[in-house]
């Protein structure tokens, strides 16, 4: 019994960190639309005002080799408490400290019951649909460029 909870929870930590990634890749005119539709305002308190800072950017030359540090990016986080105490987290790279806090009163209001399936359907639905497309767009953009080199063998 203790391993079946032990799975469910996993699942709902995944699930929280995929809708918690979607907010975060979101641009803030989509976000801001998806909220508007969500047609929710609840009371919350900030725990921690959104605020900008930097984060350290690694890479890997090759992709496997050694770490090192690439550049700096500038992030916006922001924690929220509703009435009840279900805390809500947003964080985003760039300085949209409306963005960062609509995204953890979506993750809050994701966290709970009775607003998951709203939340699924009206927010993170939408916003997953809109940068899937986008994604495949620059797919499609790369593909077209992309070039097969080939060797011919001379005859002799």
């Amino acid at each position: 019994m203790m391993v079946s909870s032990h799975n469910e929870q996993s699942l709902e930590i995944a699930a929280r960190q995929s809708a918690m990634g979607i907010l975060a890749k979101a641009s803030a005119q989509d976000l801001a639309k998806a909220w508007k539709t969500l047609g929710l305002e609840p009371n919350y308190a900030i725990i921690r005002p959104a605020e900008i800072g930097l984060v350290m950017v690694r890479g890997r030359a090759g992709g496997t080799g050694a770490p090192f540090n690439m550049c700096e990016a500038t992030v916006t986080r922001c924690a929220i408490a509703l009435d009840d105490g279900t805390t809500g987290f947003g964080q985003a790279l760039g300085r949209d400290k409306q963005k960062v806090l609509q995204a953890a009163l979506v993750d809050a209001l994701w966290q709970q019951p009775k607003h998951r399936d709203l939340v699924e359907t009206k927010v993170l639905q939408p916003l997953a649909s809109t940068q899937k497309q986008a994604e495949n767009e620059t797919r499609a953009e790369v593909a077209a460029t992309k070039v097969d080199f080939f060797t011919m063998v001379r005859g002799e």
